[in-house]
């Protein structure tokens, strides 16, 4: 059995040779073999007859009438582009055969009159159709796999998007519930959960910030959450600043969640009990890379400091909320000695955390 008999018949080659004579016995051995084949004596001809279309595999002659192989192949364009090529010629020196390569070739063969030739030549040809079928066809499943991410990103973009659409017009609902009330206690539950509903709403409305899906760049997403509190708490009789200063820290959704929570309670604790009321003062939420595999968040603030004996302010809730969160990071809240104020943070580790360079970019 001649080497490559196991590949199936019926190509279309095209065989470019100004030599008539050596022509026909290609011809003849490629037709036994049950290819289709037609002829060329120039590089013209060869080119019009591609641009015909059908051609599955160019054999190119590297002597031609006026011109070289090489001339042809620099007008054939790159590979890709047209049918695979196998460059034939009758130079034994290895230079050659390198050199056709290297100009778009994809495989060659020594030109010989013998029996030998046309069994290399008849392999040489099966090979060829045969790599860049498979490169088409992987091609082409590649391409069938990255239009399917994309619906598949853009389907879950939407249903992001909606749901920070409803969760925002839920937060937007609380609001005005809060300005009907005259109740302290009550406005500062619904301010609570406005906090907590933001959080969550912003995880939804940034996931798609970063470029790797399902993960969230906390450094943004966290000052989104910040401005968000900013306005929800502003007070013209109580000017807190909220500021924030964040590394390029990535996390996944369920991780940026429990983060946005703990900052939402404790910096909304911090707005309001850390300064006494008409006192300007500033909250600070930190965020910061303690190692290759850790992270820390802190919320500070300059006031009165943090009594661990003193009644608690509110309902109690939020400390709940803020021990199951950090459970939730595997963390714990840790209350930080400092000469003023509070500091209040957790340090959380996890396999999906990644720390981007300084000035990476995130999709908008």
């Amino acid at each position: 059995m001649p080497y490559g008999a196991e590949f199936r018949s019926g190509l279309k080659i095209l065989f470019v040779d100004d030599d008539d004579a050596f022509a026909f016995l290609v011809r003849k051995g490629l037709t036994r073999r049950g290819h289709e084949v037609e002829t060329a004596a120039s590089g013209d001809g060869a080119l019009e007859r591609i641009a015909q279309g059908g051609i599955d595999v160019i054999s190119l002659d590297h002597s031609l009438i006026g011109e070289t192989g090489f001339d042809v192949l620099a007008r054939l364009g790159p590979r890709g582009s047209r049918a695979p090529v196998v460059y034939v010629t009758g130079d034994s020196d290895a230079r050659t055969a390198v050199a056709a390569l290297r100009a778009g070739a994809d495989e060659y063969v020594i030109k010989d009159a013998g029996p030998e030739f046309f069994e290399l030549l008849i392999a040489a040809i099966e090979q060829v159709y045969e790599r860049w079928r498979l490169k088409k066809q992987r091609e082409e499943q590649e391409r069938v796999v990255r239009e399917a991410r994309d619906r598949a990103e853009a389907l879950l973009q939407e249903v992001s998007h909606r749901i920070s659409n409803s969760l925002s017009l839920v937060v937007g609902m609380v609001r005005m519930q809060a300005s009907t009330l005259t109740d302290p206690s009550a406005v500062n539950a619904l301010q609570e959960t406005q906090s907590r509903l933001m959080a969550i709403a912003g995880v939804h409305r940034r996931l798609y910030m970063h470029r790797k899906i399902g993960m969230v760049a906390l450094d943004d997403y966290l000052k989104y959450l910040t401005e968000e509190l900013q306005d929800t708490l502003r007070d013209q009789d109580h000017p807190v600043a909220i500021n924030l200063a964040a590394d390029p820290i990535t996390v996944s959704t369920d991780r940026a969640i429990p983060i946005g929570v703990i900052v939402g309670e404790l910096a909304t604790n911090a707005y309001k009990y850390a300064y006494p009321p008409r006192t300007a003062g500033e909250v600070r939420v930190l965020l910061r890379q303690v190692d290759s595999a850790r992270a820390e968040l802190r919320v500070e603030d300059d006031g009165a400091g943090y009594d661990e004996a003193a009644r608690a302010k509110g309902t109690g809730l939020g400390s709940k909320i803020l021990k199951a969160m950090a459970l939730n990071l595997r963390g714990d809240i840790t209350k930080h000695d400092v000469a003023r104020g509070t500091s209040i943070g957790v340090t959380f580790s996890f396999d999906d955390i990644e720390f981007r360079p300084t000035g990476s970019a995130l999709i908008a």
